[in-house]
């Protein structure tokens, strides 16, 4: 899984988009209320705050690579008797031999580069009969973005920080993440694309929180505003991230 830092109460802050596309993969979700649910890459806890309040009779395994995401989430939901919180790597899920009812990711599986392994794992600890339900950056995703990230980090001012370097994403096609499911052993598999362009009010900690936090984290502190307002500078006004989302629903 990409290793990158995340300022777990900034995103809070800034991260609805995140939780807003969360709630429609909830939707999706059919739950009777009582099921044990592994939230894969779970934030800061806003999605696992809607998915908890949806099982007042089961349990919630939150998990996310991130330490200072799952402190967020316990400074937000520490007190709910039914949620247990773990960093793991999902490349490395290990769940002590446990299995779950069923598994819901958001905004997540575009930062593990590793599909054919992620799926295998997730597959490994959801019981048969159970459901993935999940959404992730997909084909397409923040293109534009992107494009003008390629401008920047050819200046003198940034290249020698980004010889070499790809931005650490991936950012997969509908058939190809159903081919990989069904290969992972998952019995079905659906898989689509859906446009879902977002304008942040805070343009700037948006883009450097959420999107360029892996390239930031090449540079020195001083150097990081620049690179951000330089990406900003390439980009229509008012800044819309043009995302595209990955949705995945699959049984074990």
């Amino acid at each position: 899984m990409t290793k990158r830092a995340w300022d777990g109460r900034t995103y809070d802050r800034i991260g609805t988009p995140q939780a807003a596309w969360g709630r429609d993969v909830l939707d999706r979700y059919p739950l009777v209320g009582n099921e044990t649910v592994l939230d894969a890459g779970c934030g800061s806890g806003r999605v696992t705050e809607l998915l908890l309040d949806r099982l007042p009779h089961g349990h919630v395994l939150a998990i996310d690579g991130s330490s200072s995401m799952i402190d967020a989430a316990r400074e937000r939901l520490g007190t709910r008797p039914n949620v247990a919180f773990a960093v793991q790597d999902l490349l490395e899920l290990d769940l002590d031999g446990r299995t779950v009812d069923g598994i819901l990711s958001t905004a997540t599986f575009h930062w593990v580069l590793d599909h054919p392994r992620l799926f295998q794992r997730l597959r490994g600890v959801l019981r048969d009969g159970g459901r993935l339900v999940a959404q992730c950056g997909g084909q397409g995703n923040i293109a534009r973005v992107l494009a003008a990230v390629d401008e920047v980090v050819v200046e003198p001012a940034y290249a020698p920080a980004f010889t070499g370097w790809q931005y650490p994403c991936r950012f997969a096609a509908a058939a190809e993440t159903e081919q990989l499911l069904l290969a992972a052993g998952f019995s079905e598999a659906r898989c689509w694309l859906t446009p879902a362009p977002v304008n942040p009010p805070e343009p700037a900690t948006f883009l450097g929180s959420v999107i360029l936090g892996a390239n930031l984290e090449r540079l020195p502190a001083e150097q990081h505003d620049a690179f951000v307002s330089a990406v900003l500078a390439r980009l229509p006004e008012p800044f819309e991230a043009d995302y595209v989302r990955l949705n995945i629903d699959a049984i074990a």
